[in-house]
């Protein structure tokens, strides 16, 4: 092959390799992907007045995406704020969530997050007190096969207000969660982590619904059989179909 050919011929495989590497998102895509993250929530009842979810920046993995403080049903891309991962502002205005501690160090003790969500689940609420393992119903929620330990606000800081105000705190939950992907809180709710901003909405949502129906068998006559760690593992959802439904459902 001559050397012009040679050329042309890497020239094409480079432009071939460019087109199959995914663009990151626009910062303003990224905004209004929050926004509906914030909305799905809301609407599907895993939020109400309370609660938050956060994308990291793509483009800076020490910065992160969050809405100022307010109901999550009523996020704009103008309440978005760009916080670093000691939750300080760093662009965006507006009074920040007292709990935002709980995102900035998630984030600094995961590099593998990419998206958290804190909700007020009911659900969830009585497994966090009543030390029940939370457990694998059906395969919407596999992701529950890998444990969801409880984290207690009162062994981490004895008696507080329970919430999750300080970075100490944060940093005390982030060590509760490890390498899972959730965690529930003694009377407050869970926090939920993806790779993804459409995943750990689903999750957050199928977290609170695996809960329910656990709680229901639990009430039936005979045991109860969830999934094996095995068939977990082999149940690995993507959630995309179940992000493209809720997004039809919002209202317009």
């Amino acid at each position: 092959m001559g050397i012009r050919a040679t050329v042309i011929a890497l020239l094409v495989a480079a432009a071939s390799l460019q087109s199959q590497t995914p663009t990151a998102p626009t910062r303003q895509a990224l905004f209004d992907d929050l926004v509906v993250a914030n909305r799905i929530l809301a609407n599907e009842g895993v939020v109400d007045g309370y609660g938050h979810v956060s994308v990291r920046n793509p483009a800076n993995a020490n910065r992160y995406f969050l809405a100022r403080a307010g109901a999550p049903a009523l996020v704009t891309a103008a309440d978005i704020v760009e916080y670093d991962l000691d939750s300080h502002p760093a662009s965006g205005s507006g009074a920040g969530y007292m709990e935002r501690f709980i995102h900035g160090e998630i984030y600094k003790a995961r590099p593998d997050v990419t998206a958290v969500v804190h909700c007020h689940c009911l659900d969830v609420i009585p497994f966090a007190a009543a030390n029940v393992p939370l457990r694998p119903m059906y395969h919407m929620g596999y992701f529950i096969g890998e444990g969801v330990p409880v984290f207690d606000i009162l062994t981490a800081a004895g008696i507080t207000d329970m919430l999750v105000s300080t970075p100490a705190l944060g940093q005390a939950l982030a060590r509760t969660l490890g390498r899972r992907p959730a965690a529930l809180m003694r009377g407050h709710g869970a926090v939920v982590v993806a790779d993804s901003l459409h995943v750990v909405v689903a999750k957050a949502y199928y977290l609170n619904v695996n809960a329910r129906l656990q709680a229901q068998a639990m009430q039936l006559r005979g045991g109860v059989t969830y999934l094996d760690p095995e068939e977990a593992k082999k149940a690995v959802q993507t959630y995309e179909r179940s992000w493209e439904f809720w997004k039809s459902r919002l209202p317009r």
